[in-house]
């Protein structure tokens, strides 16, 4: 089979090694196990995008969604390892104090303290 656009390959071929190298690069920054196997869950599918539509007759959006599955799991991966154990407040978003700018710790409601049950003590 002839590929009709060397451009879709050669950036198929980039396209790949910049996921699996930024991906690599951002596990090892927030200390994601098995780094190398993240970086690979993200970039494998983004070759395997590029292939269906070099080599299939595919729907564009199914090429889309297959190469976005990787990127999508190492994403969720990623918010699970970076996570606060800490309960979210009522109202207000993580990390931010209630006049909106960015605080280190998320600030805790004067005036009320629930007990485990969710009651008020």
């Amino acid at each position: 089979m002839v590929v009709e656009s060397p451009a879709i390959v050669v950036f198929g071929a980039v396209a790949t090694v910049a996921v699996f190298v930024i991906v690599r690069w951002d596990a090892i920054r927030t200390g994601i196990s098995r780094p190398q196997v993240w970086a690979a869950v993200a970039a494998v599918p983004v070759l395997v995008g590029v292939s269906m539509s070099l080599f299939a007759t595919v729907p564009t959006t199914g090429i889309i969604m297959t190469a976005n599955t990787g990127l999508v799991l190492y994403t969720f991966e990623r918010e699970v390892v970076t996570e606060d154990d800490e309960p979210a407040e009522p109202g207000q978003l993580p990390h931010r104090s209630v006049d909106g700018t960015h605080s280190p710790e998320a600030p805790s409601r004067s005036g009320s303290s629930r007990g485990d049950d969710g009651s008020e003590e």
